[in-house]
């Protein structure tokens, strides 16, 4: 298998989010009812069992005590608690108006007599009186006031829900949150972008000194690119920048089953925005509701375009004067409604890049600032053998680092770390487990050589910066190549070349072993899908000419039916024609390299049964020592003689 750094675009599939299920009703009633009765029994075993007491009269109270039976009694507003001698309980109730002592007299107790007993006064306090007065009537209305709440809560939660159900779902970062808060300080490269961008900033923070000129800042800025190149970040620089609240959602947000609610909750957000102006709307993914309408899906009540038809009026009723921006983001700009594209709404397009060298060093800076680094690291090197990578790319591949570093209980990230962090994101982990016959190693070997050998061969090839047949994630192998320089263009030259180099590990298998196993299976795929390419889309075929046949995003429904081609039976055998003609030419190319260099395949492929690994250093000692020259060597032998 060949690995080879090049800009790719990936599509990111919208991922819904499940509501959580709500509990039954029948369940909640059940649970009152286990709750009301264990209160009810734990109340039956903690309660304390008195024992039944004695009512007896003033009189018999007096002949208890003419007759020394008393021992003591205890007054508490008008009850009597009588204790005898014997240890029984008695209870009484005297007259309100007279003491104690004064009825006892009336009734023939001797003063001596009522010396003897001992009489306490017991003052209630106006809490416990009141509390025991009020529970045993209160206690019951309580119970039966949770257990409706029980049964009610379900209901009332679906109430509550139905009301907040139009209300927006944007998170606010407030300008005084310094934890969440981005400048442009912390998004390296994007240079252009950030410079579109600084108008906004500026219009944010002093917009008297446009609105007095006659000028309108734009209301809304689309930011499109490939994923991972700091979209969402660089809307929060902004945000950060200007000192302004920031409101972000996703564009999956507002779309929901029942009518309605997308629009209603695109209203709540600008209303809300608006309140809060100066400020920022970010709208995450816009093309999940900004697509074109009138594709026949769903028919004229599709919830979706009447989201987009909220945000349409909500954009075009802003007033210059209002200070409210609409930033929002996405990689497949190519779907998006034309009505959100014309000026007045989404007039200002901000189209941020896949970083360069210079780009990458910078973000692997920023994202290396929390990272204790050992003296070793050069994140120069780094950055170059990092082509094609994006932002999202370098920030997993310094996390990925940080990770193995600890890992190993080390306290420092070194370069070998950086360096195995670019192979694991690009590919996976090693799979040290899977191990490899002696006779699949050597078919292996063959294949991984083969690649390297022709791409070291062929003029317009890229040279070879690693061989391995470490199996990592899905390939048992695989050779690294990086250009010598960045290219924003590719040539037919180079494409060729590249397709023999795909075909270099199919070639070295069935000229060794005479057979063929699956494991160029990835090659074939990639390189035919690269041929078809040049045939239908970038006018590389001299038999069909200069005619773009394909797209390279797909086709986009304008309301009409789509076909699955737009050229006749005719041109679609040309095209397989073509194909094959460049497949073939492409196997001979390679078979004719790894034929002259038999020597060198094999000597390749010995280095590697034996190491497993062949580092670019020692691969181009190989290749000097049977008399080829590498391609840096090449490259500044040319410089030499222009010089």
């Amino acid at each position: 298998m060949k690995i080879e750094i090049k800009k790719v675009k990936k599509e990111i599939d919208p991922v819904g989010s499940k509501q959580p299920k709500s509990p039954k009703m029948g369940s909640n009633i059940r649970n009152a009812i286990l709750i009301f009765l264990l209160i009810a029994g734990l109340y039956a075993v903690i309660a304390p069992q008195q024992k039944p007491v004695a009512d007896v009269s003033i009189s018999d109270l007096a002949k208890s005590i003419s007759a020394g039976e008393v021992k003591s009694v205890e007054i508490s507003g008008q009850d009597l608690a009588i204790t005898l001698k014997d240890g029984k309980t008695e209870k009484a109730k005297k007259e309100t108006e007279a003491s104690l002592s004064e009825t006892l007299m009336n009734y023939g107790v001797k003063p001596e007599m009522l010396a003897g007993t001992e009489i306490s006064i017991k003052n209630e306090s106006g809490f416990s009186y009141w509390m025991l007065a009020i529970l045993p009537f209160a206690l019951p209305i309580i119970l039966i006031a949770f257990f409706i709440w029980m049964l009610t809560r379900q209901v009332k939660g679906a109430g509550m829900q139905a009301f907040t159900f139009g209300q927006s779902k944007a998170r606010m970062t407030a300008p005084e949150d310094k934890t969440n808060r981005v400048t442009f300080k912390d998004v390296a490269g994007s240079k252009e972008a950030k410079e579109e961008l600084k108008e906004i900033v500026e219009f944010l923070r002093n917009p008297k000194k446009f609105l007095d000129i006659g000028a309108q800042i734009p209301k809304g800025v689309l930011l499109t690119g490939a994923p991972g190149t700091g979209k969402t970040l660089l809307a929060r620089a902004v945000a950060g920048e200007a000192g302004v609240p920031f409101f972000h959602l996703s564009g999956s947000e507002f779309v929901e089953m029942f009518v309605g609610v997308g629009a209603s909750r695109v209203r709540d957000l600008f209303q809300t925005a608006k309140r809060s102006a100066p400020a920022i709307v970010f709208v995450d993914e816009i093309d999940a509701v900004g697509r074109i309408r009138g594709t026949g899906v769903g028919g004229g009540n599709d919830e979706r375009e009447q989201t987009l038809n909220q945000i349409l009026v909500e954009m075009d009723g802003f007033e210059p004067n209002e200070k409210v921006i609409v930033m929002a983001a996405t990689n497949r700009s190519d779907v998006l409604d034309p009505a959100l594209l014309r000026p007045g709404r989404f007039d200002r397009r901000v189209v941020l890049d896949l970083p360069d060298r210079s780009d990458r060093e910078e973000i692997l800076t920023i994202h290396a600032r929390k990272k204790p680094l050992a003296e070793d690291v050069n994140l120069k090197i780094v950055a170059e053998r990092t082509p094609g990578f994006s932002g999202a790319d370098l920030y997993s591949l310094m996390n990925e680092s940080a990770i193995l570093a600890a890992r190993e209980d080390r306290k420092k990230v070194a370069q070998f770390d950086l360096i195995r962090s670019i192979e694991k994101v690009m590919m996976g982990p090693e799979r040290k487990s899977h191990l490899l016959t002696p006779h699949e190693k050597q078919i292996t070997a063959y294949h991984e050589a083969g690649h390297a050998l022709v791409a070291s061969v062929l003029p317009h090839a890229d040279p070879v910066h690693k061989i391995s047949i470490v199996a990592r994630g899905r390939a048992g192998g695989y050779t690294l190549k990086l250009p010598i320089e960045e290219r924003k263009l590719q040539s037919k030259k180079e494409f060729l070349d590249d397709i023999a180099m795909s075909l270099g590990g199919y070639v070295a298998e069935e000229m060794i072993f005479g057979d063929i196993t699956t494991g160029p299976s990835n090659d074939l795929q990639v390189a035919t899908s690269l041929a078809r390419a040049m045939v239908t889309r970038w006018g590389m075929s001299d038999a069909i000419g200069p005619i773009a046949l394909e797209s390279d995003g797909g086709r986009t429904m304008f309301g009409q039916g789509v076909n699955d081609r737009e050229y006749s039976e005719s041109v679609s055998a040309k095209i397989d024609s073509e194909v094959k003609r460049i497949m073939d030419e492409a196997f001979a190319k390679a078979r004719t390299v790894l034929t002259d260099n038999r020597k060198v395949l094999d000597a390749i492929s010995v280095r590697l049964i034996e190491t497993e690994t062949i580092e670019q250093e020692e691969y181009e000692k190989i290749l000097v020592a049977n008399g080829i020259m590498p391609k840096k060597k090449q490259e500044k032998a040319k410089l030499d003689i222009v010089a």
